[in-house]
């Protein structure tokens, strides 16, 4: 079903660290599922970029049992996920805020491929969410490509957020500093952004197969830029993408409760443990005596993050990358 290819060059040598260790390039033998829609069979030569401990959760993944009522959402890391996770649960189960106080957002809304995307986690997260009760919630990463087969019959709903490559790739890069275990600079980390050589890569490929597949009746494609701009309509189109109704008042009082404040104050969100996790497991030596980080991982949530990490070289760069990567499509970063 797959073929694997162990990645090494030098531009990924200088950000593999203990989260995210022997990279793979991954294809399918016989492409996308016949069931795929006609958007995705456009002759493109499709492969994702993962590490050696989702090799064996891929075929287990490519056949992962799914329900009709399933609710996904699927983005390329650092591009709201957490944000999107907490709005969707809560508009799922009928704006329940004292149960998802009892609940983390992990219990309730998991991480597929977790195992598979974090080198020292341990444990099995695709049987985990396989034994959800239903209606099952569920995260993902992954690109199109590597999605479930049934995705293409049994059509869940699925929600995809995409976020410009500027501001992503800045978020991930404190991402991989204080969770992943990375101690390089930054250059490097954006060397590696640019080139395709992440975990999750390539970028442009992941937000433009979701981008084909938003005239499907159970996807909804949204920014984090239109969450940013004017969350209010983000909600009340989620809210009719699955099915429910609610007052001005409610939807109110949900918009204040996704204020980035209250999320990091929430602490069912804030993956406090896994931030806790990382400093024991994934920091070096010199790291863990310096007792001065003050990482959280919902970090401020702005437009424009990315200005205070990215010097004018790499801004301009990374001007470059979004340009070839919407020129001859109908897609950008600011819909």
């Amino acid at each position: 079903m797959f073929n694997f290819e162990r990645i090494k060059n030098q531009v990924l040598n200088r950000i593999e660290c203990p989260g995210t260790e022997n990279h793979y390039k991954i294809t399918l033998r016989n492409g996308l599922s016949q069931y795929a829609p006609e958007t995705l069979n456009d002759g493109t030569k499709r492969y994702g970029v993962m590490i050696e401990t989702y090799l064996p959760l891929a075929e287990k993944i490519k056949n992962f049992q799914v329900f009709e009522d399933d609710v996904w959402v699927v983005t390329f890391p650092k591009c709201g996920t957490t944000w999107t996770q907490e709005m969707v649960w809560l508009l799922n189960n009928d704006l329940n805020f004292e149960r998802a106080k009892k609940m983390t957002l992990e219990e309730r809304f998991p991480f597929l491929e977790l195992t598979g995307a974090l080198t020292l986690i341990g444990g099995d997260t695709v049987s985990d969410v396989e034994s959800l009760p239903r209606p099952r919630h569920i995260k993902s990463h992954l690109p199109v490509m590597l999605l479930p087969d049934q995705i293409w019959t049994v059509k869940p709903k699925v929600i995809y957020v995409s976020r410009n490559p500027k501001d992503a790739a800045t978020s991930f890069y404190h991402h991989y500093r204080n969770i992943v275990g990375y101690d390089g600079p930054r250059e490097h980390f954006f060397d590696a952004f640019l080139s395709d050589n992440l975990i999750y890569a390539p970028f442009s490929g992941h937000v433009l197969d979701y981008w084909k597949l938003r005239n499907e009746e159970n996807f909804l494609f949204v920014t984090y830029e239109q969450m940013k701009r004017n969350l209010r309509i983000v909600i009340m189109e989620a809210s009719s993408f699955l099915g429910k109704s609610f007052t001005d008042q409610e939807i109110e009082t949900l918009e204040q409760h996704l204020s980035v404040d209250s999320m990091r104050a929430n602490k069912s969100c804030n993956m406090d443990a896994l931030v806790e996790w990382a400093r024991k497991t994934n920091y070096s030596d010199e790291r863990k005596k310096d007792d001065a980080h003050e990482f959280r991982f919902i970090r401020n949530g702005n437009v424009g993050s990315y200005k205070s990490d990215m010097n004018e070289k790499y801004v301009e760069r990374f001007n470059v990358f979004e340009r070839q990567m919407t020129e001859n499509t109908d897609f950008n970063f600011n819909l």
